[in-house]
């Protein structure tokens, strides 16, 4: 349970709220009727039955960005984070200022016990080279774990059509590694649905998407794409990893992160 959390995107402390908590029965029930819903319907539903214990982790990504737009009109005060590893690229975090700007939610930065310098020093220099998986265990899994605690549910920006992992997914599942719900507004989108979206509401966003990115994680570990190309098939170019484990389901019943 969460007593008076104190959003950091500038909204006042919400005082305690106590919600009863949901079983997966229900939440397959939920996953079914919502199945086919605007993206927006889900989130009013979200807000509904988990605000104030509703949270949202964003990469700022296209889709991220998308459901910024569509949850600021519906309550502003649910608390948006994004992992900051400190390999992101500056045009990234240059989108979180445009965001505040634009809708005055101000994502909050989760970051790593230790800094990226303190993190090379003790692995005797950058892990993502030659052992991307701890690294963003490290790096995302340990901060995202600390980010959730206390939460009954959390929205993510995935689509199915990205990645076999993905396409596993339900609107609203339950994410057993952390024992909450978790909503996917975006899952049956497609990146043209993306695109449309984000030009006829003029919604920031990362200008990378303009330079051949169309996913954009750490600069170490992301590449422009080629015409053609799988819009994943720059991240962790050269390798079979697609994920950095946080949407990966790894058993029945749950979604691994």
């Amino acid at each position: 349970m969460l007593d008076g959390i104190s959003k950091s995107n500038g909204a006042s402390t919400l005082e305690t709220v106590t919600t009863t908590p949901i079983t997966r029965d229900e939440i397959a029930d939920a996953s079914a009727r919502l199945e086919g819903q605007s993206p927006e319907t889900i989130l009013r539903w979200g807000v509904e039955r988990y605000f104030p214990r509703l949270t949202m982790a964003t990469a700022f990504g296209a889709e991220g960005c998308c459901i910024i737009h569509m949850l600021a009109p519906i309550e502003p005060r649910v608390r948006i984070f994004n992992l900051e590893t400190g390999y992101q690229f500056p045009e990234t975090m240059q989108v979180r200022e445009r965001i505040k700007d634009r809708y005055g939610i101000e994502v909050e930065l989760v970051t790593p016990d230790t800094t990226v310098a303190e993190y090379e020093e003790e692995h005797g220099g950058p892990l993502y080279a030659i052992n991307p998986d701890q690294c963003c265990f490290d790096r995302k899994k340990r901060p995202l774990v600390r980010a959730l605690a206390g939460y009954e549910a959390w929205i993510s920006a995935i689509r199915a059509d990205q990645t076999k992992h993905r396409a596993r997914a339900d609107v609203v599942q339950w994410d057993g590694k952390f024992n909450l719900a978790k909503l996917n507004p975006l899952l049956n989108w497609t990146r043209n649905d993306v695109w449309s979206f984000i030009l006829k509401h003029e919604i920031p966003y990362n200008p990378l998407h303009d330079q051949g990115y169309p996913s954009i994680g750490c600069w170490p570990c992301t590449r422009a794409v080629a015409i053609g190309e799988d819009e994943r098939a720059g991240r962790w170019a050269g390798t079979d990893k697609k994920e950095c484990g946080l949407h990966v389901i790894e058993h029945e019943g749950g979604s691994g992160i």
